[in-house]
């Protein structure tokens, strides 16, 4: 939470690519400053000096504070303005309580700024000078963006050979992002292709990247060549499509692999690191965007409050009907969700995890609910972790005392 006793202007600013839309408030709730402002450095330490000197402290708060609002948010900091940050669904929430459906700049500015003002707890800290979450969270950003290519291009892969050779499919389908089956699309495009090629050159082909599995697989890919002997339409014109498309895969599956590297350096400098990674089930990916979006924990007054933001928090739905029940919460950040979530699946390997996901099960609930039950459970942990700054152990097992 962000202390504002001491602020005696909230600047809120709607924040975009060439200008910016700033409402400055008092604490009495007087309007100050209303003005849309170029995304420029010397105009905007002209306006925050000017606050500054009228007012004193000020409080720059933004919806967004990477991209477009890290230079305002860079050159308040070098000012000495207090720095805070609304999250946007905390934002689309607060919008509901001001009159009026109009969205404009100089509204929303407004809202940040009031809500600054009115509801300090909806705030959260900026740490401007940890460079090393900076850098992670672009280039998470960018291994996000990556990872959506990689499965828009195996979709259209893969629906390339349900349409003219199923079967095929239901064999390369499964691999389609594995190096071995993207070099054999890659020179070999179509089921004609394929098998003209014969299985000695195959294996020959992808036995360097896959020794143990190459003999199998090409073996399984000719079965299903001889499961089809109909030509379907369209099966020439898949043939040049599926080769550009295997090398377009590979070709993102490489960058992420180079950003995987980056991503591991960057996390294991930073001190909470061996904090995050020592709990089960928390790799690379996963741990950078719980660093990026939780950090230390410190902006959540509690592990109730890190759950709902996650939209790991149940949510109750009994209104006036006997029908009663608790599902999970539609709101929260869904990127720190799917990272506890991908977390807590790999966790089942670990025995704690996998003991208390059976126990859900063994309750009735099917994988999904089992799994976001782990995942809220690991969240209290994780938040106590961070808290007190001590690496994952896992709870010791209570020995009966022995009769007397």
């Amino acid at each position: 939470m962000i202390d504002t006793g001491d602020i005696d202007v909230y600047l809120g600013l709607d924040v975009g690519k060439g200008k910016h839309h700033a409402t400055a408030i008092t604490p009495s709730g007087k309007n100050a400053f209303d003005k849309r402002l170029p995304n420029s450095e010397p105009k905007l330490r002209e306006v925050f000096a000017k606050l500054q000197a009228e007012h004193g402290t000020v409080l720059v708060i933004v919806d967004q504070p990477a991209a477009i609002g890290a230079l305002p948010l860079a050159v308040a900091r070098d000012m000495g303005c207090k720095v805070a940050h609304l999250p946007e669904l905390t934002m689309r929430r607060i919008t509901d309580l001001y009159p009026g459906e109009a969205k404009t700049d100089a509204r929303d500015a407004f809202i940040i700024a009031d809500a600054a003002r009115v509801m300090p707890h909806t705030l959260r800290s900026l740490n401007l000078d940890d460079a090393t979450v900076t850098e992670l969270e672009m280039i998470v950003g960018f291994d996000d963006d990556l990872a959506a290519e990689a499965t828009r291009l195996s979709n259209r892969l893969r629906g390339l050979f349900t349409q003219v050779h199923p079967h095929l499919e239901r064999v390369l389908g499964p691999r389609i992002q594995h190096p071995t089956v993207l070099k054999l699309l890659s020179q070999f495009g179509s089921p004609a292709q394929i098998r003209k090629a014969g299985r000695r050159r195959l294996i020959t082909l992808i036995r360097p990247k896959a020794p143990r599995m190459a003999e199998r697989l090409i073996n399984e890919v000719f079965t299903a060549l001889d499961e089809q002997t109909v030509v379907v339409p369209g099966t020439d014109a898949a043939a040049l499509i599926v080769p550009s498309l295997a090398d377009s895969l590979q070709a993102v599956l490489d960058q992420r692999e180079l950003l995987a590297h980056r991503i591991e350096e960057l996390l294991e400098a930073h001190p909470l690191s061996q904090v995050l990674m020592s709990m089960p089930g928390i790799g690379v990916r996963t741990g950078a965007r719980i660093l990026i979006d939780v950090g230390d924990g410190t902006n959540f007054p509690s592990a109730a409050h890190l759950a709902a933001y996650a939209g790991l928090a149940p949510a109750t739905r009994s209104s006036g009907s006997p029908i009663r029940g608790e599902q999970p919460a539609r709101r929260g950040s869904k990127q720190l969700k799917r990272a506890f979530l991908l977390s807590s699946f790999a966790a089942l390997a670990d025995p704690t995890s996998r003991a208390y996901y059976d126990k859900k099960i063994a309750q009735g609930k099917h994988h999904t609910q089992a799994l976001l039950c782990l995942a809220r459970r690991r969240v209290d942990v994780l938040f106590a972790m961070l808290r007190d700054g001590t690496l994952y152990q896992p709870p010791t097992p209570i020995t009966p005392c022995p009769m007397p």
